[in-house]
């Protein structure tokens, strides 16, 4: 018994530290969790984990899954329960899902509060319309490494779809129209180049989609992709200039073609295929792949002046408001990074004007960011407010019954995109309002 005792002893040592582990996690993730109920961040941006505490036994693997951790505690264990204590720093990685090993994880779209509109998907990405698929941002991911990886599914299907079609007479007939060149469009093109496919890409804009328009120096953040034709990309944390030169260096070197500057303007069934029409011409495909950004047609405010030449719906380069009064609206990610960006130019006068109560829709580090401007007096945060007016020169505000009236060179409105839902029904995609479903 006594040659046992050391034994015991380190045994006993190892369990208190591994107790006094679990207990110390378990505070941290109360106080976080209380934190965000206080402050009103209880709502999901987008794809999130909903966790059935019947099937949960308490091992923890989400946890240590999930890629926001440890600088931001986005789920942690409760009661040896695993709880989502930080829904609005969740971005939908999905990590946590695959690493469960009781099949206790749900990733869902919206809340019971907040519905999000979604188009039917199939799980091989093709729509209720046979031969339309969709991929990336319109169907709901908006994460870079989701994007490229349902890019790369989805033209995978594609294809195997094209390769039990009748074969078809002539050079003329495209196997896939892709559009958009997004990372999902992007990722897709070089999937329908190395499968030898006849494709053609389109973007109404530049390569990289919402990544274009991100704010000069934005930090974009990535996890491990498989990019066909490149391999395994690995980006951690990077800038996105960085990122684009790299796209734009794996599309010089695969000889990919993408066509820029080309609108999509309408799709019409054909037997079989469809015939779309764009901005630069016509042409007939056995299938069709839309890889969407919904920033393309910006959620607009209906107020007037709202057409001013001053009114932008996105912040491309924060010096050319050097030494102006600039007014941003919104509340997510992009107000808080245009608004914070602005404020570091000399001579600036930012205000920030929200709806709500909180800030529930922006990252932990743009709301940390946000308060210390606020402190510095670099940005005016007025809470429960809404726009009723752009003139020339001034805009009035409504804060809780309150007008408000300022003078104002520039108005940014960062209120997201809206799904092109007119479009997408008009060519019959099905779209339905997710409240918390997978």
């Amino acid at each position: 018994m006594e040659t046992l005792a050391p034994y015991l002893i380190l045994l006993s040592v190892i369990w208190a530290l591994y107790a006094l582990g679990k207990a110390r996690a378990a505070r941290q993730a109360r106080a976080v969790h209380q934190d965000a109920r206080e402050a009103g961040l209880t709502e999901p941006a987008s794809l999130h984990p909903v966790i059935d505490p019947a099937k949960c036994k308490g091992c923890g693997a989400c946890v240590a899954a999930c890629p926001e951790q440890p600088s931001h505690t986005v789920l942690g264990m409760i009661n040896n329960r695993a709880q989502l204590v930080s829904p609005s720093d969740c971005i939908g990685h999905g990590a946590c899902r695959e690493a469960c090993p009781h099949d206790a994880i749900t990733l869902v779209f919206g809340t019971e509060r907040r519905g999000v509109d979604i188009p039917m998907l199939s799980e091989t990405f093709e729509t209720n319309v046979p031969g339309i698929y969709i991929a990336g941002e319109l169907g709901g991911m908006g994460l870079i490494r989701n994007a490229i990886n349902q890019g790369r599914q989805a033209i995978e299907n594609i294809a195997k779809k094209v390769s039990e079609m009748p074969p078809v007479a002539g050079g003329d007939v495209l196997d896939v129209l892709i559009v958009g060149a997004g990372p999902a469009g992007f990722s897709a093109t070089l999937g329908a180049h190395k499968a030898k496919l006849r494709y053609r890409t389109i973007d109404q804009d530049s390569l990289g989609g919402t990544v274009f328009q991100f704010p000069r120096g934005k930090l974009v953040m990535t996890q491990p992709a498989e990019l066909p034709l490149f391999g395994k990309v690995k980006f951690r944390e990077l800038s996105k200039e960085t990122l684009l030169a790299f796209w734009q260096k794996v599309e010089k070197d695969t000889g990919v073609k993408i066509h820029y500057g080309e609108r999509l303007e309408d799709i019409k069934p054909l037997q079989p295929g469809f015939e779309i029409t764009t901005s630069q011409g016509r042409y007939i495909a056995r299938t069709v792949l839309l890889a969407l950004g919904r920033r393309g047609t910006p959620r607009k405010l209906g107020v007037p002046g709202e057409d001013l030449p001053k009114v932008v719906y996105r912040l491309i380069d924060p010096e050319q408001y050097r030494g102006q009064k600039v007014l941003v609206v919104g509340g997510g990610d992009a107000a808080l990074e245009a608004a914070c960006s602005i404020a570091d130019e000399p001579g600036t006068e930012v205000t920030l004007s929200y709806r709500s109560a909180a800030i529930t829709r922006a990252k932990k580090k743009n709301r940390e960011r946000l308060q210390a401007a606020v402190e510095a007096g670099r940005v005016r945060l007025l809470l429960e407010s809404n726009t009723k007016e752009i003139t020339p020169d001034q805009v009035e505000i409504d804060q809780k019954g309150e007008r408000i009236r300022l003078d104002n060179d520039a108005v940014i409105i960062c209120a997201g995109g809206v799904l092109p839902t007119r479009f997408l029904q008009g060519i019959g995609i099905e779209i339905v309002t997710k409240h918390g479903e997978a």
